[in-house]
């Protein structure tokens, strides 16, 4: 398969026409197995014992797991990776850290994920790496938040297209399949005037077929829920917070209801909590590796019994991982009453154990 390139975004519907094929349905859901029998041709990288979620109006069809961007715990597995201690300071360019990415990558490809989140220049171009040759069978998210609108320089609409198609040149790539700018966390610190830049922004990628969705990424649940009353058409996918502690208010003034009116695909980050459900290091040889990987599985299968979300996309480090959050997808899915008080248990734990500066988590208790 050719990859497709920017021009045939501009003249072709492709998308919308596959999602009209198969007559998709707000929450429609190809389950592990294909028990009800659903074409599956257009599905990218369709792997049987993979689900796939259709990502809102996009019509995309996404594996109901997908590849965050970050690598926070990559030096217990590449050791020496980080600078100064810091993931966003890894080695990108160094042998081993390439292999790792392209190695995680490879199993996400084999187990039927299709779609990888990068929300970092660091991350966009180690993807786009991973990706060269391959870009047929993975959905890529981009955000070089660096050059976005969390910083003032790039606040206007003039110097949000110039950071696209600099990060565009720098990663070797003619489009994304989803540009989601990175806003403020809160982002209702940001003017009328700074947000109308982002929609503008956003409407110009799409019209010139730099990306072929849009959206942002934001911690603020009244204000997204008011964007995405606003500018339906330009916030076609949300990332936002999204813990195995969330709970959906069951009414009309909750996110979760108008993102299902709005029909929005929705990723949700910090699945675990930003790696305070685990009590190990993620290390290969960790003690507590299978109890970790129990934890995760069964934060998985919580996320997911929310018809809403798309995707939760947990940060893995290594191949295994990757089979472990696959393996979650095809367990059952409602967790007993033995499973459920576990997770509690263990979420009250991470909780307790979150560092300082990730306390907002505990905002995103109820959506």
């Amino acid at each position: 398969m050719s990859e497709i390139n920017r021009r045939d975004f501009v003249r072709t519907g492709i998308t919308a026409a596959a999602g009209a094929a198969l007559g998709l349905q707000p929450t429609f859901t190809v389950k592990a197995g294909n028990p009800e029998n659903f074409d599956t041709s257009k599905i990218l990288n369709y792997n049987p014992d993979m689900e796939y979620r259709r990502c809102g109006k996009t019509n995309l069809m996404i594996s109901a797991v997908c590849l965050g961007g970050h690598w926070k715990r990559l030096n217990t597995v590449v050791p020496g990776s980080f600078q100064g201690g810091n993931w966003l300071g890894a080695k990108i360019d160094e042998e081993d850290f390439q292999k790792n990415r392209y190695d995680v990558v490879t199993r996400c490809i084999e187990r039927g994920i299709n779609y990888i989140d990068a929300c970092t220049g660091q991350e966009v171009m180690a993807y786009a790496r991973a990706l060269k040759g391959r870009r047929d069978k993975m959905y890529l998210g981009y955000s070089w938040y660096q050059r976005e609108s969390r910083f003032a320089e790039w606040r206007s609409v003039e110097k949000l297209k110039e950071s696209l198609d600099m990060g565009l040149k720098e990663a070797g790539l003619e489009y994304v399949d989803l540009w989601r700018i990175t806003l403020h966390e809160q982002s209702s610190r940001h003017s009328e005037a700074e947000i109308e830049a982002v929609i503008a922004a956003l409407d110009w990628a799409k019209k010139t077929g730099r990306a072929r969705f849009t959206g942002i990424s934001s911690h603020d649940r009244p204000h997204i829920k008011m964007l995405i009353e606003k500018y339906p058409e330009q916030l076609e996918v949300i990332c936002t917070p999204y813990t195995a502690k969330t709970k959906v208010v069951q009414d009309e003034t909750g996110l979760w209801a108008a993102m299902q009116k709005h029909d929005v695909g929705w990723f949700g980050i910090k699945p675990f909590a930003s790696g305070s459900l685990f009590k190990g290091d993620s290390s290969p040889n960790s003690p507590y590796r299978e109890e970790d990987d129990r934890l995760a599985r069964l934060a998985i299968r919580y996320i997911l019994c929310n018809p809403a979300i798309t995707a939760p996309i947990p940060g893995m480090i290594t191949p295994e991982q990757v089979d472990n959050v696959a393996l979650a997808v095809k367990e059952r899915r409602e967790l007993d009453l033995e499973e459920k008080a576990l997770l509690d248990r263990e979420m009250e734990r991470a909780w307790a154990n979150l560092p300082y500066h990730y306390q907002w988590l505990k905002d995103w208790e109820y959506v």
